[in-house]
């Protein structure tokens, strides 16, 4: 028997008992356009049982109700209300912060709505921020410009702390490795709003209406989804479905409560 077999969780009886959970997305429901095995069930489950349920994704590329569409076209009918995105965490903290204020945005459509709807107008001249999500019109022009307003003054925000993301073929880019260019040309370290950060897990639960010893959160990556939960106080699930492997295991000092090969085996 190997490392990993030896930590997978056999008894889910303690996550089945759980009113709340928030799951992550990306190496957990899919991979790019690709549904993974036993996610149906997992929401049948969560349905038939009446679980306060939230998918949380880092990614800041979607909006709830484009995230929602998504899973339609790959065959499960979930409300854009059971969504909550990164990008809507980072246009609620500026919100909190500068109410008013203005940002140099390099993301994709998901991001600049909810900051709009926030009331974050968009400003390449004298923004307040700048704001960096994952975006496939990254190119070296934004960064040059996203450097000069950094270093005239605007505070440098990401999203997100994941390097890579999961797609079908493999990984790509993600926030952080897209804003370190201009952390380092600039010489200013960045704020992140997003998982493990605990203003967007506080968010969530308060969304789900649900207590942190009834909630429990379900992520395929230690340094943000179980990170996010033990900084938190919330029972982790680690699902062994997307990024996280035995290496990554063994050098962590947190551990989450509980690792399952994926979400279908909760319910099984």
């Amino acid at each position: 028997m190997g490392y990993l077999d030896q930590l997978i969780t056999t008894d889910t009886s303690a996550i089945k008992s759980k009113k709340g959970f928030i799951c992550d997305m990306d190496g957990v429901i899919y991979h790019g356009n690709k549904l993974l095995d036993g996610v149906p069930e997992f929401l049948d489950w969560l349905n038939k049982e009446g679980k306060n349920f939230l998918f949380l994704t880092n990614s800041s590329e979607r909006s709830p109700s484009e995230l929602s569409a998504k899973l339609k076209r790959l065959g499960l009918d979930i409300s854009s209300d059971h969504f909550y995105t990164s990008a809507l965490a980072t246009a609620s903290f500026l919100a909190s912060q500068c109410p008013g204020g203005s940002a140099y945005v390099i993301g994709e459509p998901g991001l600049v709505y909810a900051l709009y709807e926030a009331g974050i107008s968009m400003n390449d001249y004298n923004p307040d921020y700048v704001v960096i999500g994952e975006s496939r019109s990254y190119n070296f022009e934004k960064i040059e410009i996203a450097i000069r307003l950094v270093n005239k003054g605007a505070r440098l925000i990401g999203t997100n702390t994941d390097l890579t993301g999961p797609i079908e073929n493999g990984i790509a880019p993600a926030c952080r490795a897209l804003i370190s260019p201009i952390e380092l040309a600039t010489q200013r370290e960045a704020y992140f709003v997003g998982k493990p950060n605990p203003l967007i897990m506080r968010s969530a639960m308060k969304k789900l209406g649900t207590h942190r010893a009834d909630t429990v959160v379900v992520g395929d990556r230690m340094d943000t989804d179980i990170l996010s939960g033990v900084q938190t106080e919330i029972d982790t699930v680690l699902v062994l479905s997307g990024v996280t492997g035995e290496k990554e295991l063994r050098e962590k000092a947190y551990r989450p409560t509980y690792i399952l090969n994926g979400v279908g085996d909760i319910p099984r």
